[in-house]
């Protein structure tokens, strides 16, 4: 039976094959004046590009690797000797590394970690104090965010009577945002003393988010006929800020019966436009969602099953602690973890999906 080694290095080359056929494909005239097919091709180009990398460096290190045990194993001298296992130390280490990222680069190509994604967080049991929560959730993505340079988009928000959120929807765009956020569908569970007890009694509410990839519009076309649109004017907390025009839009998508709502901007159009996105991410997530349930053994290998209704975390505030259940990971520094210091818990969640699968491909033929 092949080491695990042995079939990730089998499935890289299998890659390189293609990265190989991909190049002479875009370089051919008939694909360069179909511009469809020749995007497609070099979308696809672009995410083998890592894994191409680290398996060519992963070749070169394995070379210098028989030079070297070749050189010590000649023994020509003391000092030359130690200095060839030395540089063998090194080697051997460069190898694992580059063996990690190409596993990385494996799963991230299947998974499309880099593509841009639109993030829903309702709030739930708890009423004010489940909008305040999930205020706070939308305040550490968005920090989250900023620390990777990625860029946050307001879609569409329903602000609550106290303060954060009944529902925000937004968008997340940059390099590796899926593939660090994906993980956080599900229901999130704060337990901590709310400013109007005043008896100090702990209380527990929840809140809900989705994370789906924000397709492009030829991955999920919408016809025109199936969709209802209805205009109407812009609520808000008074004063100033309430639309006194038609300018809040809501489209239904009569085939599934999923509705959107969109009222955040004082233009009927980019009201329309945000709608739009959100309503072809929804329909996205909701066909991948049955193609999730018909394929129950690949959900066997994701962290969780994304289920809106399993409850992923809990944030406990009397003990600054929050615990990941579906990897029993703790931390002890939910202070941090709100002001968008993410890095440990996200990098635990990554490993933990990473060993799933790998023991997949190692029991696999």
């Amino acid at each position: 039976m092949k080491s695990i080694k042995e079939k990730l290095l089998a499935k890289a080359k299998k890659k390189v094959v293609r990265f190989l056929e991909l190049q002479e494909l875009v370089s051919d005239p008939k694909v360069i004046a179909n511009s469809n097919q020749y995007r497609d091709l070099t979308k696809e180009m672009a995410a083998l590009t890592p894994l191409v990398q680290s398996y060519k460096a992963h070749e070169e290190a394995a070379e210098e690797i028989t030079k070297v045990k070749h050189l010590i194993e000649e023994g020509e001298s003391e000092d030359l000797t130690q200095l060839a296992q030395d540089e063998l130390k090194g080697l051997l280490s460069r190898q694992d590394e580059l063996q990690q990222k190409m596993e990385e680069a494996i799963f991230s190509e299947s998974e499309g970690v880099d593509r841009n994604i639109i993030i829903e967080i309702r709030g739930g049991t708890g009423g004010l104090e489940a909008a305040l929560f999930a205020g706070d959730l939308f305040r550490m993505y968005s920090k989250y965010a900023s620390r990777k340079a990625w860029r946050i988009e307001t879609l569409s928000s329903s602000p609550g009577d106290k303060g954060g959120f009944k529902e925000v929807v937004f968008s997340v765009a940059g390099r590796g945002a899926y593939g660090a956020i994906r993980f956080e569908s599900g229901t999130h569970r704060v337990q901590r003393v709310p400013e109007t007890e005043t008896s100090g009694r702990i209380h527990t509410s929840a809140a809900t988010v989705a994370v789906m990839p924000e397709p492009e519009e030829l991955e999920v076309v919408i016809e025109p006929k199936d969709l209802k649109i209805d205009v109407f004017r812009a609520g808000g907390r008074g004063g100033q800020h309430v639309n006194v025009t038609d300018s809040a839009v809501r489209i239904t998508h009569i085939p599934t019966g999923l509705v959107v709502s969109c009222q955040d901007e004082r233009s009927q159009h980019k009201n329309k436009s945000k709608g739009m996105r959100v309503l072809r991410a929804r329909l996205a997530d909701k066909i991948q969602d049955d193609h999730h349930t018909k394929m129950s053994e690949e959900r066997k290998v994701q962290v969780g099953s994304g289920d809106r209704s399993e409850k992923i975390r809990t944030y406990n505030f009397p003990q600054n602690r929050v615990t990941d259940h579906r990897i029993n990971f703790t931390l002890h520094s939910l202070e941090d973890l709100l002001e968008g210091d993410m890095d440990e818990l996200v990098d635990a969640l990554k490993k933990a999906e990473r060993e799933v699968k790998l023991k997949k491909i190692l029991e696999s033929e």
